[in-house]
């Protein structure tokens, strides 16, 4: 499943979001394309009731999941 990188009005990172998702908010004039590779949108307006996740991720698989 690929994902779409989502930055808010500050240009902040914000969790990745499904192809459709972008797809709906490009459409309803919710987000515009910041950068095409990798292929970033940009909301229009900040959303003040965002839940972030802390995101994890490895390096190589036999080391334990690096968190910032």
């Amino acid at each position: 499943m690929t994902k779409v990188f989502i930055l808010n009005a500050n240009q902040e990172p914000l969790y990745p979001v499904r192809i459709s998702h972008a797809r709906l908010l490009l459409s309803q004039g919710k987000a515009t394309v910041f950068q095409r590779y990798p292929f970033t949108i940009i909301l229009k307006e900040s959303l003040s009731n965002l839940k972030l996740e802390q995101l994890g991720f490895k390096i190589h698989p036999s080391i334990k999941i690096t968190r910032n």
